[in-house]
């Protein structure tokens, strides 16, 4: 009942074939392969003042592109808590004033 059973592989040809297992068989180790030096074919990049103006220019745009979207977001969010405060304080002045009337 609590044994697993290993399921079937169908083949391509559409023949149900069981994995079979040979307790038998010998495992063969093959050396490892020894490595080989790779070549670039690759030629190295080269920085001309140009392209280093470029990456500069570049890198800056982005730094003041997302510094603008996270100074935006932030300044959302205090936005949002100071109105939700005003919202507070008016709804609690509201709710006391009717309590004294009564």
């Amino acid at each position: 009942m609590f044994r697993p059973k290993v399921p079937t592989n169908p083949t391509p040809t559409g023949l149900v074939v069981p994995l079979t297992l040979d307790p038998t068989a010998a495992v063969r180790h093959s050396p490892p392969p020894t490595p080989v030096a790779q070549t670039s074919t690759r030629p190295a990049v080269r920085l001309t003042p140009g392209t280093t103006l470029a990456l500069v220019g570049g890198g800056t745009a982005v730094v003041l592109v997302v510094g603008a979207v996270l100074v935006s977001m932030l300044l959302a969010v205090a936005i949002s808590g100071a109105s939700v405060a005003v919202c507070a304080v008016v709804l609690r002045s509201l709710l006391a004033s009717g309590r004294t009337r009564r």
